[in-house]
């Protein structure tokens, strides 16, 4: 593998920072920041077809689904830098893993139907997987759909997803309960806005955010059976090959750019006793092991996206990436904590709050990120089975 990008990609990541250099104006940040209750979501929304214009949503899609046709490389690129630039958007975790699922298991009126509006930037889906009683287990799920006619009824809770202001909920729900609990699912892509008995109540993360996290309630709400993706009963092999497109994304080593770029600002400026937090030995060579980690992360976030550029299995290699990057995360988060001091448990909008309270809600936020999208030690697992085929524990 070459580790270089070619002229054409080094190109093209500039005419990106180009163009969100020239969008996202204080202004704009200001506004994305006051709509809708300090959620953005209607910037985000406006911004996602925005970036549509471009032609820069699905840029690895296959050209027949409207894709940009480039390579997944292409699009880690794009990605490294929206995630970088902090860009609110809608579409995500759409184009991310829903499209390119739909893709592989969808049929051909499903990818006519579902497909056009991600491209467009104008579908955001949340995930319908964890329950009340079932998350790193997945196959635990206990959702029910039942058959009647040519649709499904839905019963049962679903934790986390963010459904709020989601258009499609991507639910996986178990249509055959007599069947071992690997089998018998079914996944579903349910019209959030425009299909009544769903109820969603914000769940307030401990971060103080009540936008992305939600219980997500159905009470005898039917589906028609055409919403199924991939063959019912078989929607584990979904939800995995889903997983896998999540876990392969470069986000989540790039979201602790800033932060740690913060922490160093700050660790420059700080003194103590007249000298800067910087010169002491121990802070140095920390910041120096997460810089260092924040490299590798980026580096497995690229070989996965060259794997899938090849048409290779990447699933140990997209797990790996999901694993080093929440658990770099969280060491940066505690990193944070800990050069700030007592008064980086100060929040956002206390007037002592360094650096505006932003360490401080990246140190909670980072806390969710390994349960989320599977448990570090699920990670592990998969990492040791599927990947080096080492025996079940």
């Amino acid at each position: 593998m070459d580790f270089s990008f070619t002229p054409e990609q080094e190109a093209f990541r500039q005419k990106i920072r180009d163009f969100l250099a020239q969008e996202l104006t204080p202004e704009f940040r200001r506004r994305a920041l006051a709509e809708g209750g300090g959620e953005g979501h209607a910037v985000a929304r406006a911004f996602s077809r925005t970036l549509a214009d471009k032609g820069w949503i699905g840029l690895s899609w296959p050209k027949e689904y409207g894709g940009g046709g480039l390579g997944h490389v292409e699009r880690a690129i794009y990605n490294e830098e929206m995630v970088l630039n902090d860009v609110p958007e809608i579409h995500h975790t759409a184009e991310r893993q829903m499209g390119p699922s739909i893709i592989v298991y969808g049929t051909d009126e499903q990818k006519k139907r579902y497909l056009p509006p991600i491209i467009r930037g104008e579908a955001s889906y949340a995930i319908g997987y964890s329950e009340p009683g079932s998350g790193s287990d997945l196959a635990g799920l206990e959702m029910r759909g039942a058959e009647d006619g040519d649709d499904y009824v839905i019963n049962g809770t679903k934790l986390w997803g963010g459904t709020k202001e989601a258009d499609y909920h991507w639910l996986a729900v178990r249509t055959n309960p007599d069947a071992p609990k690997h089998r018998g699912i079914s996944v579903f892509i349910v019209d959030l806005r425009n299909t009544p008995g769903i109820t969603i109540n914000p769940i307030v993360a401990m971060s103080g955010n009540a936008g992305n996290l939600c219980e997500t309630v159905y009470e005898d709400v039917r589906v028609p059976k055409e919403n199924i993706i991939g063959e019912k009963d078989q929607g584990w092999y979904v939800t995995t090959g889903n997983l896998d497109f999540e876990r392969s994304g470069i986000e989540r080593v790039a979201s602790n750019y800033r932060t740690l770029q913060d922490i160093i600002a700050f660790a420059r400026d700080a003194r103590v006793d007249g000298v800067p937090i910087a010169y002491h030995p121990a802070i140095r060579h920390r910041l120096a092991e997460l810089a260092i980690e924040f490299q590798i992360g980026r580096t497995l976030s690229y070989v996965v996206a060259w794997k899938q550029g090849e048409g290779l299995d990447f699933n140990r290699e997209a797990t790996t990436n999901k694993l080093f990057g929440t658990e770099v995360s969280q060491r940066v988060g505690r990193m944070a904590i800990e050069v700030l001091g007592l008064y980086g448990q100060l929040s956002t909008g206390s007037r002592r709050a360094p650096l505006g309270g932003r360490l401080e809600q990246a140190y909670l936020h980072s806390v969710s990120l390994t349960i989320a999208g599977g448990t570090s030690e699920i990670q592990r697992n998969v990492i040791a089975t599927r990947g080096l085929g080492l025996p079940r524990s």
